[in-house]
Order: C-alpha cells, then sequence, then structure tokens
C-alpha cells in the first residue's frame, strides 16, 4: 500500500498508534505535572481501552502501526542506535562519568531492551554503577526520563502529501519524542522512500495544530504549542515543496484548554466541521501563499487577520465551510472541550471516533448525520487527549473529484 495524507477525511488506510506501557507506570504525584498529565491513569484500563480503539481501527480496514514496534526494528539498524544513544546522552543532567558508563551500557542492551529504556526511562536503583552524578541523586531519581506522551504520536509526526513532517515539541518533557521519530522514519525499510520535510530541531511545530483541511489547504495553529515562527518555516517548507498552495495561519489561546489546533476543531466531513462554540465565530486566520516573486514558495504573501470560517471555505473552493453546532449550555459546553469532546478522529467522510464520555457533543453530531463510534477513554484522556491526538494517520485515499 502506498503512504500519504492529504485531507483529514479520506477513508484512513494506515495509521500509527501507541500502545500505552511502562512508561505510564512511572507516573507519580511528585512528577506527573512536570510531565504533563494530570492525573495518574490505571494503566491497565487505559491499555484495554487503547485496545478497543485500535480494534475499532481494524475493523474499519485500518491498518495499524505501532510505534515502539517500528522503534526496535529500527534499532536494529547500527546508526540508528548509535544515533539514538547519543541524542539521549545529552542531557546535560548526566555529567561526563555518568555520561561514559551510560553509553557502553545502553550499546550493550538488545533492540527491545533499549526501546524499553528510550520510552519507559531508566530510575537511579536500575542502574548498576555508581557515579557521583548517580550518589547524589535519589535512588527513585530518573537518569533517562520517562516519555508517558508518547501516547499522543499525532504530535511527533504528521504527513503532508507523501511526505511525513517530523515536529518539534515545545515542552521539554517531550523534546526526545521526536528524535525518536526522526529515527524511524530515517532508518526503518518501510519509510525508505518518504523522506521528513521538518525536523524536532527546528522551530516548534506539533502535529496536532495541523489540519488538512482540503488537498493543498493546510490550517496550522498557533498557540501555547506552536510559535509563530514555525508556523512561518512549515508554511515555507509545504509551500516551497509544493504540498500546499494555501496555509492558514490561525491563532489560539495560549493556554491548556486550548493547547492545540485540534483541541478545539476537527473536520468530520469534506466540508464540516465540529467546534467549541465558545470561540466558533471569533477564530481568525491569516492566509499565507507564495509570493509573487518565487515560483517556489521563498517568499511568503500574507495576508489580514480574518474570520477562520470565511477564510477557511475560500481557500477550500467551497461556499461554506458548516460547523456542526454542538448547541452546549456554556458549562456543559466547557466540560466537554476539556475532556476532549472536539477532538474526533474521521475514519472517512462523514464517520468519527470520538470519546463516548461526551454524550452531548456525540448527539449534535448524529443528528448532523456523522456516525459516531465511540470508545471509552475515562483513563487515556488523563493526559489531555483525544482519538485524533492519538493517531498518526500514515496513508489516507485521496477524496473523490466534487
Amino acid at each position: 500500500m502506498g503512504k500519504g495524507v492529504r485531507t483529514e477525511t479520506g477513508k484512513l488506510r494506515t495509521v500509527m498508534l501507541h500502545r500505552p506501557g511502562d512508561e505510564l507506570r512511572r507516573l507519580t504525584p511528585r512528577n506527573n505535572d512536570t510531565l504533563l498529565f494530570d492525573g495518574l491513569p490505571w494503566v491497565d484500563r487505559a491499555q484495554e481501552e487503547h485496545d478497543g480503539f485500535a480494534q475499532v481501527l481494524r475493523d474499519r480496514g485500518v491498518e495499524v502501526l505501532y510505534l515502539t514496534q517500528l522503534l526496535g526494528e529500527t534499532l536494529n539498524d547500527g546508526l540508528a542506535r548509535s544515533r539514538a544513544i547519543d541524542l539521549t546522552l545529552t542531557d546535560k543532567r548526566l555529567g561526563d562519568q555518568l555520561r561514559a558508563v551510560l553509553r557502553d551500557h545502553l550499546g550493550e542492551l538488545h533492540p527491545d531492551e533499549l526501546t524499553t529504556v528510550l520510552t519507559a526511562g531508566l530510575r537511579n536503583d536500575e542502574f548498576p554503577t555508581r557515579t557521583l552524578v548517580t550518589s547524589l541523586l535519589a535512588e527513585d531519581d530518573f537518569i533517562i526520563d520517562p516519555l508517558p506522551n508518547l501516547l499522543f504520536t499525532r504530535d511527533s509526526s504528521v504527513w503532508i502529501g507523501d511526505d511525513p513532517a517530523v515536529t518539534s515539541l515545545a515542552m521539554p518533557a517531550r523534546s526526545r519524542e521526536t528524535q525518536l521519530t526522526e529515527l524511524i522514519y530515517d532508518h526503518h525499510p518501510r519509510f525508505a522512500d518518504n523522506t521528513p520535510i521538518y525536523g524536532w530541531d527546528r522551530e516548534h511545530v506539533e502535529g496536532g495544530d495541523v489540519l488538512a483541511l482540503a488537498d493543498g489547504v493546510l490550517a496550522i495553529g498557533v498557540g501555547e504549542r506552536t510559535t509563530p515562527a514555525g508556523a512561518e518555516r512549515l508554511a515555507r517548507t509545504v509551500l516551497e515543496a509544493g504540498l500546499a498552495h494555501t496555509v492558514l495561519a490561525v491563532p489560539i489561546d495560549q493556554q491548556r484548554a486550548t493547547m492545540h489546533l485540534d483541541t478545539v476543531c476537527t473536520m468530520v466531513d469534506v466540508d464540516a466541521v465540529v467546534m467549541y462554540p465558545n470561540i466558533a465565530h471569533r477564530l481568525s486566520a491569516v492566509k499565507v501563499t507564495a509570493g509573487p516573486h518565487s515560483d517556489h514558495g521563498d517568499d511568503l504573501s500574507v495576508g489580514e487577520l480574518r474570520p477562520f470560517l470565511e477564510v477557511a471555505a475560500e481557500a477550500m473552493g467551497i461556499d461554506q465551510l458548516r460547523v456542526i453546532d454542538t448547541g452546549l449550555d456554556p458549562v456543559t459546553a466547557e466540560r466537554e472541550q476539556w475532556d476532549d469532546g472536539n477532538n474526533t478522529l474521521a475514519v472517512e467522510p462523514r464517520v468519527a471516533i470520538a470519546y463516548e464520555r461526551n454524550t452531548e457533543t456525540n448527539a449534535r453530531l448524529e443528528a448532523a448525520g456523522i456516525e459516531v463510534i465511540p470508545i471509552a477513554g475515562s483513563e487515556l484522556g488523563s493526559g489531555r487527549g483525544g482519538p485524533r491526538c492519538m493517531s498518526c494517520p500514515v496513508e489516507r485515499e485521496p477524496l473523490p473529484p466534487s
């Protein structure tokens, strides 16, 4: 099968997920805030919920890839393995002595064992060699931090056209995630023909802020995670490569409840979005296209700030971008948005996966003609992410001509 994503709603064929694992068991009341979780998930139940999510996708004919399996296979490659260890050891907390003995330790691990350490972390009392740094740390301090947010595979990469864009995550707790994702795309045989068009060391852009509104039309949220400079860099990249003809830069509130554009707006049909009603008619956007002095996007033409719904419909070549009116009172709207009611995953036009707990949002979607596939998410949602956040589409079928 081929690869590539050109819209949010083309029939989903292949997706990358991460089944929650031991990295979630590393969360404690002392570190969960730093690691960006609002609570301590019941891991066994989270795994059951995630397995249910994956099965729903398979039942719809979607191939499910798992990030850690791909990473383990990637680490069989000597260059990828060396690169993974080098990047992990750049942590300034380690010191030269610990860095040297840790390099030897990691180098001796089987690829599957190394995958576990890189994702679930390494605690001081799990490392056999004493150094000055380890002797001054508490026994349960981490030498290598766990990565519980790997669950949200949407953030660390996003496919634009035929190639992935490895993103640059803003929060220090997540910076290593995209390094591992980039290793997979650079070294795994499955992606030999797909060159990443962005990188973890560039200006901050997160995948949850990137929506493919239509073939050639991207929206990029700019807020708590994606910076204006990141939006500019990605816009220039995709315009220059011919992967888009129009990019919409969409400012969103810089707060945790609206950390990404897809926490307030996702597509459920080729011309329809479900959107947090408190912001639906105040969301705005700046239209960005290739400048008049370049055929390759080296210069950017930047428009005025205008209503998002208006400029999006114009860029998509449609009369109107429909908003599914969730019809919620302000308190219920705030609750269901916090519980990722707007963070749906379209598996094809007019079919979307959503958390079952957001009953009123789901009812309004169904009333608007959208088939809702509900999944459990009481434990999965503790990291603030819904079905879209937990999935990185690798292949969607092109939409038929309208």
